[in-house]
């Protein structure tokens, strides 16, 4: 698993890019940073890039649980980005656990999601 975790528009913005399974090491380095920035900011932006991605092992779905109903108004907008085969299930998976708007973006189609994300309208 490859996971690279960077911060953007002064911290409001955390791009999140995974490559393999998503593990509960992955987030122990997200949710601190993440919830820096939801303290400074109040609400945050995720932009989440999947390459090659292969889901979630069974300690980083309990935590993203954790973590969705912890701080399910806290996200602003959620870009999602990655093959199309994940579209429907990401959508249906993330939904029920954020008040986000959220938005699936073919992995093509990467800086359209980076325009959105930033995109105050």
């Amino acid at each position: 698993m490859s996971f690279v975790l960077s911060e953007k528009l002064d911290g409001k913005l955390i791009e999140v890019q995974v490559t393999g399974k998503l593990t509960k090491e992955a987030y122990e380095e997200f949710v601190p940073i993440t919830e820096a920035a939801i303290q400074k900011y109040g609400k945050v932006r995720i932009l989440f890039i999947m390459h090659d991605f292969h889901g979630w092992d069974a300690g980083a779905v309990w935590e993203d649980l954790k973590f969705d109903l912890k701080h399910f108004t806290h996200i602003e907008r959620l870009a999602i980005v990655g093959e199309t085969k994940w579209e429907h299930g990401m959508a249906i998976f993330c939904r029920p656990f954020t008040t986000a708007k959220m938005k699936y973006f073919d992995r093509t189609n990467l800086e359209q999601a980076r325009a959105w994300i930033q995109d105050d309208a």
